[in-house]
């Protein structure tokens, strides 16, 4: 629900923290019918949660750091290039850092989906073991692939033209130095947004030229929207789960 309305909206939001934040919430209203309002918090076992918070601020700065770094890099490699010979070189190598950051996509948010709806096997006693199976992967891989066929033009848009206008030079940087940000995170087991991380690079290739190219005041609602995310779609399970409760 939280991700539609941001969707509507525009906004580029995380679904892996609106599926954290709804995770958490039928944890906690579960603890809360099952325990009482006082034992509430039980329901979630602190775990990795410290690491996965320090990580929602974490990744987006280091995809803007890397992606600034990255387009000083390429100004000074290319000075005595004109930026229309620039560009015919990177429009090519975008289908590079697009493949890398697709990649990078896969190994970290598409997993968060599998990793619950396995959990729910589990805990249902549909299987004994916590292995995830062929046709969750597969379900998992063809919902975003249509959601974003479907659905996507108005976060593109934002992220594309709205945000600061991208030359293909910018595309290449923002999108290797996402690449580069949530793969250190796969690697540390961590699950962050591919969003938060994407907007962030694309932060740091537009206040390259000046701080002005970038529409601050968009960045702003997208980062109020960050910061709202996973209330927001814990509150949402929370009334779900009740509603279920009360119903059964």
């Amino acid at each position: 629900m939280w991700d539609l309305i941001t969707w509507w909206q525009g906004l580029p939001t995380s679904s892996s923290h609106a599926l954290i934040g709804g995770y958490a919430g039928a944890a906690i209203a579960n603890a809360c019918f099952r325990l009482g309002a006082r034992n509430a918090i039980h329901g979630l076992v602190v775990g990795q949660w410290p690491k996965t918070l320090v990580f929602i601020v974490a990744a987006p700065l280091i995809g803007l750091i890397l992606a600034y770094t990255m387009m000083v890099a390429i100004y000074w490699i290319f000075r005595r290039s004109t930026p229309s010979s620039m560009d015919r070189h990177f429009r090519r190598l975008q289908l590079v850092s697009a493949a890398a950051y697709s990649f990078a996509h896969g190994t970290n948010d598409a997993q968060k989906t599998m990793g619950i709806i396995t959990g729910v096997l589990v805990a249902s006693g549909y299987q004994s073991g916590f292995h995830v199976p062929i046709w969750v992967v597969l379900a998992a891989h063809a919902s975003i692939a249509l959601g974003t066929l479907c659905g996507g033009w108005r976060i593109i848009r934002t992220m594309g033209t709205r945000l600061t206008r991208l030359k293909p030079r910018g595309g290449f940087c923002a999108e290797a130095a996402a690449a580069m940000s949530i793969l250190l995170a796969t690697a540390l087991k961590q699950p962050v947004s591919t969003t938060h991380v994407i907007a962030g690079s694309i932060a740091g290739v537009g206040s390259i030229q000046r701080l002005k190219a970038v529409r601050w005041g968009l960045a702003r609602s997208i980062v109020w929207a960050w910061v709202l995310t996973i209330p927001a779609s814990a509150a949402v399970a929370m009334l779900a789960y009740a509603l279920i409760h009360s119903v059964i």
